[in-house]
């Protein structure tokens, strides 16, 4: 993007996964930054954080935080996306927000740029960043619903411990140093290990069973397509995995679509790539995904329950296109169109 205007950059929550991230991938992108403003809470004040060669030193996220800035990442949690990301609006700032605060709020463009980035154009300074199984699903799945749509799909995901931040990430490396000098692992952050052991239980059970997790996929699908179809059931796992979310995905089809069809579609699908070779062993993993941009998709077969159905496989790192990523491409979208 040389050559172009050159953009105050806000990232609240800097010192967090994501907010790493979304630090590694402004630099690794080239995007247009004039100043980069990295935001965290009182505790980590002074700490220094890596940016483009040198260093960015954070300050105290608060309301007085955004004179000036143009671009807002957030990556500081629904409670504080809540307070400060309108006090960010309001200093004259467009806001990309990656927690729930706003997804399902009316007016609030939610945007996944290879998908739907028209939902930008008239946004009010604050868009949505998907949730990252919705990301996950939507990139491997989106391009066959607009050739043959989706009536329904079942989603079952694996979900790195990334998906939990620092505290995620600290917890299954303990608990396998645990296992690994024959004690017992004690559980902290999750109801119980995570290391050797999967959960099927993302954040907490609501009334009537299903978690926050398995409702965004449901609710964050159909206003990301504009569509009712598909409806989207799921089940979200924890696993012992650090880095990258991988889902099994289950497409009833209002018609037929061969799996030679669909890996040519996924193949033309930006961001997207097609992992398929049955001969070699080759699919993807959350391994090979780690550290990418990315979708992996593979594992393309007749789904058996389903007549006519697909069954696949795809995986994404949850940090990147999941979060960081996909927040990055937001602002991209927007000078593109003239909307920061």
């Amino acid at each position: 993007m040389a050559g172009e205007r050159e953009y105050v950059v806000a990232v609240a929550g800097a010192t967090g996964a994501v907010g790493r991230e979304m630090l590694a991938v402004l630099e690794q992108r080239s995007f247009p930054v004039k100043e980069v403003r990295a935001l965290a809470s009182e505790r980590s004040a002074g700490k220094r954080l890596p940016f483009r060669g040198g260093g960015v030193t954070v300050s105290v996220l608060g309301e007085d935080s955004f004179a000036g800035v143009d671009l807002a990442l957030f990556s500081c949690g629904g409670a504080l996306s809540r307070r400060l990301a309108p006090a960010a609006a309001r200093a004259g700032a467009v806001v990309v927000d990656n927690s729930s605060a706003f997804r399902m709020q009316p007016g609030v463009p939610l945007v996944v740029p290879e998908l739907n980035p028209g939902a930008l154009r008239g946004h009010e300074r604050i868009i949505a960043n998907p949730n990252c199984s919705t990301i996950l699903f939507l990139m491997a799945a989106a391009p066959l619903h607009r050739a043959v749509p989706v009536e329904r799909a079942i989603v079952c995901s694996y979900q790195a411990v990334s998906g939990s931040g620092e505290k995620g990430m600290a917890e299954l490396r303990g608990q396998q140093r645990a296992l690994a000098e024959g004690r017992e692992p004690v559980a902290s952050l999750y109801p119980y290990p995570i290391a050797g052991n999967v959960l099927p239980f993302v954040e907490r059970i609501l009334e009537g069973g299903h978690t926050p997790e398995e409702m965004k996929l449901h609710n964050e699908t159909t206003k990301i397509l504009g569509d009712e179809r598909p409806r989207v059931s799921a089940t979200c796992v924890r696993v012992p995995v650090e880095r990258a979310h991988s889902e099994a995905i289950h497409l009833d089809l209002s018609g037929r679509m061969s799996p030679e069809e669909a890996r040519a579609i996924l193949s033309r699908a930006p961001g997207v790539r097609v992992v398929d070779d049955p001969e070699r062993n080759r699919f993807p993993t959350p391994r090979e995904a780690a550290g990418g941009d990315e979708v992996l998709v593979g594992r393309i077969r007749e789904d058996l329950a389903f007549p006519g159905g697909l069954a696949l496989f795809a995986a994404m790192d949850q940090l990147r296109k999941g979060a960081a990523l996909n927040a990055v491409q937001i602002a991209e979208e927007l000078i593109r169109g003239a909307l920061l």
